[in-house]
């Protein structure tokens, strides 16, 4: 099974990427975590970029916040997909973020979630991966069901609670 690379501009982005780390554990799918600054440190974003595919990472997952370039610059130095994790700024709420991720260029996407969306990241980068591994499809198709099982256990109790009284 391939990997999922999980990579950060910064430490502080931990606490919105255990999401996705929790998520792939559930999944069963292995993974990497990384700190890497696409303006810090740009040859190791590069170096990781490059060299992904022959790590065994079949996607890669890559938070920032602010200027947020992080996805892109790993974007620009491989063929794998990138799936972009805006993360909440205090100045303007991850817009600034989100805004940095969409506007990618031609030829060089990067797939963006909602900011702080590490969760949906994480399935996303599932459902990249299951495109050639059946026994992700299984997992997913059963996450789905859970999913469809828990709304409808919720509806059944609310119908019961709001019942018409005669």
């Amino acid at each position: 099974m391939k990997k999922v690379c999980i990579v950060m501009g910064s430490d502080s982005d931990l606490s919105v990427m255990e999401a996705a780390i929790k998520r792939l554990d559930a999944f069963g799918v292995p993974y990497e975590v990384r700190v890497i600054s696409a303006h810090r440190t740009p040859l190791a974003a590069e170096a990781l970029a490059k060299n992904a595919r022959e790590e065994g990472f079949g996607v890669i997952i890559a938070a920032a916040g602010k200027a947020a370039h992080l996805g892109g610059v790993i974007a620009a130095y491989t063929t794998l997909p990138v799936i972009g994790v805006p993360i909440k700024t205090s100045m303007m709420g991850g817009l600034d973020s989100l805004l940095s991720m969409v506007q990618m260029p031609k030829g060089i996407p990067v797939a963006c979630v909602a900011v702080d969306g590490a969760d949906n990241a994480a399935i996303l980068a599932v459902q990249m991966l299951a495109v050639e591994d059946s026994v992700l499809v299984d997992r997913l198709t059963q996450f789905k069901a859970d999913m469809a099982n828990e709304v409808s256990a919720k509806d059944e109790k609310i119908r019961a609670q709001f019942a018409a009284k005669e």
